[in-house]
């Protein structure tokens, strides 16, 4: 399975401001690159925190772009895939009700059995995978035996940071917009407690937009170390 990281973030390396309500960093034509990026995966992935605090729609916008996955014997949009150590979702929430694709959530025994009730009444797929952290490794393995062989991954900086140092990273892009955030609080591309280091990466590609921001793209060598505690 190739994992893909995708984020925006400002030139001073933030992806959200310090009072993390998901602030736009990406300009139109970055979106509609994004989108095209969500057409071609399997699946769409985020984290807890994402999750619960912004209720993103993970979906496709363009028309084109989904009638050309059906074309292909694919559903319209890709699997939206959710991973939180303990859900609190409401049974509208966009992430479960919008786009009519495939829903995941992975959760721990945290998670409240009414919760899990309603997250499988609004047809989501729901597995508990650990007491209080979810095991990553065996997220994809459920995806991979769903038939998912692409993940597309969208935040948080936590949810990379954990997927980093589980070695799941193949791929990550990351536009730099023209926006300086600040902020010693701010998310981070890869955010939490640290202790990832020397993450060696391979440049393929790098462009400049015309809306001024900057698009890279790394493969992740599986060669880092951890930071001694």
């Amino acid at each position: 399975m190739k994992v893909t990281v995708n984020v925006a973030m400002t030139l001073d390396g933030k992806i959200d401001t310090v009072a993390r309500k998901g602030t736009k960093i990406s300009s139109a034509e970055d979106w509609e690159r994004v989108d095209r990026l969500r057409a071609a995966h399997d699946a769409i992935l985020v984290g807890g925190n994402t999750l619960l605090a912004e209720d993103p729609r993970l979906t496709v916008k363009s028309e084109a772009l989904r009638a050309d996955r059906i074309s292909r014997g694919l559903a319209p949009v890709p699997a939206k895939v959710g991973i939180v150590s303990q859900s609190a979702l409401s049974a509208n929430s966009q992430f479960l009700t919008d786009g009519g694709g495939e829903v995941f959530v992975f959760t721990t025994e945290r998670t409240s059995a009414g919760q899990i009730a309603l997250l499988r009444d609004a047809s989501a797929q729901v597995f508990v995978l650990g007491k209080t952290r979810v095991n990553l490794p065996a997220v994809f393995d459920v995806l991979a035996a769903h038939g998912i062989r692409s993940v597309l991954v969208e935040g948080g900086g936590r949810m990379i940071a954990a997927l980093l140092a589980a070695g799941l990273v193949d791929e990550i892009h990351v536009y730099i917009a023209p926006l300086i955030f600040g902020g010693a609080t701010a998310p981070t591309l890869v955010d939490g407690e640290g202790g990832l280091a020397g993450i060696k990466l391979a440049l393929l590609d790098v462009c400049m937009l015309q809306d001024g921001g900057v698009l890279t793209r790394y493969q992740v060598l599986r060669q880092f170390s951890f930071l001694a505690p």
